[in-house]
């Protein structure tokens, strides 16, 4: 389950539930958890967040606990998500893919909600998260397996900047107006996506399929509003066959068709959120972004966000 789109809610927490309820609350954000502790008679947690678009922000705080992304909740619940971790106070464990790591106050970390983790929490513990969809990053399989269950560096280089944002946007998310928070969410992505491209020491090399994606991607965003955009246009204005297309973005999980449709409603979503275009409707904002039929683009807006277009607006500050 899936936090409301619109709704506004605090990001820090500021009510301790005891561990039934945080249990609850904690296996449906977002993705469907297993929580755990040793002492659930006198244990105090909380728990608050917000969504924009498809990312949440969230913030937990709590006595010590563990959470798990089993096999069988990934079978039942199969979403495919990256959750990004500040560890802000306390220590913890990470575990995935066979990898274990300490976590201190200040480290930072990501896991992949397609294969089993575990998170282990020691008590005082308070941690800012930021979660999105894996496909939104286009990144390849390796790049996010070498960053995954991992402390990723937040004293220097590019996590010196990482850390203060997310941790500063999950805190105060409710401080902003929709609009403001789904444009500093999408700045959220690109840093985390510049991170996990750098960790390791391996950065993006001319040249490469990386490097190909990125223009690609970017060819995509400036096409956005013509209808006929399609793989077989994008293939040929990159001097690429439309087999060698698919399979550039199959290795990274997703579909050329489906980048097209999500940047497409990321786009949609944030004019409706946006004061500046007020005066436009629903249907002409659908149109300008290469949508052709008002019905299926609500059909579709729905599915993917749950929530209407037109309540979206509605519901605008």
């Amino acid at each position: 389950m899936t936090l409301d789109q619109t709704v506004e809610r605090p990001a820090r927490p500021t009510r301790y539930l005891r561990f039934a309820a945080f249990r609850s609350a904690a296996a449906r954000a977002v993705v469907a958890l297993d929580v755990r502790t040793d002492r659930p008679d006198d244990f105090q947690g909380a728990l608050s967040g917000r969504a924009s678009g498809d990312v949440q922000l969230l913030t937990i705080a709590g006595d010590a606990h563990s959470v798990h992304r089993t096999p069988s909740l990934i079978a039942k619940n199969p979403q495919h998500y990256l959750k990004f971790t500040v560890l802000e106070q306390g220590s913890g464990t990470i575990v995935q893919d066979g990898g274990e790591n300490r976590l201190a106050a200040g480290d930072m970390t990501v896991s992949d909600t397609g294969r089993p983790y575990s998170i282990v929490c020691g008590d005082d513990t308070r941690i800012s998260v930021v979660m999105f969809p894996k496909k939104m990053l286009a990144l390849p399989g390796p790049v996010i397996a070498r960053a995954a269950a991992t402390p990723l560096d937040s004293a220097s280089g590019i996590g010196a900047l990482v850390r203060p944002y997310i941790s500063s946007l999950a805190q105060q998310a409710c401080d902003f107006e929709p609009h403001t928070l789904h444009r500093l969410s999408q700045n959220a992505l690109a840093l985390v996506s510049t991170l996990l491209e750098s960790h390791g020491g391996s950065p993006v090399v001319a040249g490469t399929q990386e490097t190909l994606l990125h223009r690609v991607l970017e060819y995509v965003d400036e096409h956005l509003a013509e209808p006929e955009l399609s793989p077989g246009m994008i293939a040929a204005a990159h001097f690429v066959s439309v087999r060698y297309l698919h399979l550039l973005f199959s290795d990274r999980g997703t579909t050329v068709s489906t980048i097209i449709r999500n940047r497409r409603l990321e786009r949609c979503y944030d004019e409706l959120l946006n004061p500046l275009h007020a005066a436009r409707s629903v249907s002409s904002i659908a149109f300008d972004n290469g949508f052709v039929d008002p019905a299926h683009f609500s059909r579709t807006f729905r599915a993917h966000f749950g929530v209407a277009p037109s309540s979206l607006r509605r519901r605008r500050p």
